[in-house]
């Protein structure tokens, strides 16, 4: 059902025939969505934090590639003389209070791209539903650290921001309607507030044609082994072998679309995004070599029928969006 109306609300700029049929429905659905939205972040009371905050996200629901582009951020950062720290909401995990996250640590106790920010980050993760709870308690845990890079906090009005970026795929705002009729946690008109947008494919031609606009690509490494990450493979090794693709993430043809241009023939297996996988769930790639990506990987170790490899990518992007966090910084700071 979800993938089913994630089709609807992207695969075209209008509310689809389907869409039009339930709208006796979902419209009031969305009407609700919106009140209690604007309700909510009325009532909330912003927390700042004693450092600057950059907030990533996106006003749209699913993955865009805001876990790459926070991982390039904290590079970024870093070689600019920043020492950052990571909070996430760790969605998907069991606990809701404050706590740190380990490389080895459970999917299932913070949720799998924090997992992946630790393993990938060389910066302390935090995760809790309150992200502002979790930067202090982050900040009391390393006291170094002096900017804090939120992980998919756009809407998480409860911690003040100094910084705010937002993501796009090449799906772009889909339809252009608000949930559950559309793919919008909040209108565009929400972009005329945040610093920056981000574009992970083709920008979408709706974006506000004033706001400071960054292409982000996603650059595929080499290929590791699940169960050995000291072991990789070039994507020569995989050519002419029987291939099964999977992708759990916000738009899985994105991982496919990259698996094909490095020349690769598969079948592909889509799944939900953020999808706890069980071991029944991979039962088709006993006849063959696995692939998936590395946010999938963190939830499939010890599941795999067989041989299994996990594709890295890393963001690209122009050097002047650094620049930019660091102007907005100086200026509030100033201010």
């Amino acid at each position: 059902m979800a993938r089913w109306l994630q089709r609807q609300w992207f695969e075209q700029r209008r509310l689809s025939p389907a869409l039009w049929l339930l709208l006796p429905l979902l419209l009031p659905l969305c009407g609700l969505f919106v009140l209690l939205a604007n309700l909510k972040r009325r009532r909330t009371q912003p927390l700042r934090l004693p450092v600057p905050v950059v907030v990533v996200g996106n006003i749209t629901v699913g993955g865009a590639g805001k876990t790459p582009l926070t991982l390039w951020l904290a590079r970024a950062l870093q070689e600019r003389g920043w020492q950052p720290g990571i909070v996430s909401r760790g969605y998907g995990g069991a606990n809701s209070a404050p706590r740190a996250v380990l490389a080895d640590a459970s999917p299932v106790d913070v949720g799998d791209e924090p997992i992946l920010l630790a393993r990938r980050s060389a910066v302390p993760v935090w995760v809790g539903r309150d992200r502002a709870a979790a930067g202090l308690a982050l900040l009391a845990a390393h006291p170094e650290v002096n900017l804090i890079l939120c992980d998919d906090g756009l809407q998480h009005y409860r911690l003040a921001r100094d910084v705010e970026l937002a993501v796009f795929d090449g799906r772009g705002a889909g339809n252009g309607w608000r949930l559950p009729l559309g793919p919008l946690r909040e209108p565009l008109a929400r972009l005329d507030s945040v610093d920056a947008v981000i574009c992970n494919g083709a920008p979408d031609e709706r974006l506000p044609a004033t706001l400071p606009s960054f292409a982000m690509r996603l650059q595929p490494g080499d290929f590791y082994r699940l169960d050995d990450f000291a072991r990789f493979c070039t994507v020569d090794r995989l050519r002419g072998q029987k291939l099964h693709a999977l992708a759990g993430i916000g738009d899985p043809g994105r991982f496919f679309r990259t698996l094909q241009a490095l020349g690769l023939d598969f079948e592909a297996h889509p799944f939900p995004d953020h999808h706890a996988y069980v071991e029944a769930d991979l039962a088709f790639a006993k006849d063959g070599i696995l692939l998936m990506t590395e946010k999938d990987a963190v939830k499939c170790a010890g599941l795999t029928p067989g041989e299994t490899w996990v594709l890295p990518v890393a963001a690209e992007l122009a050097p002047a969006l650094t620049e930019l966090i660091l102007e907005k910084l100086r200026g509030r700071q100033a201010a």
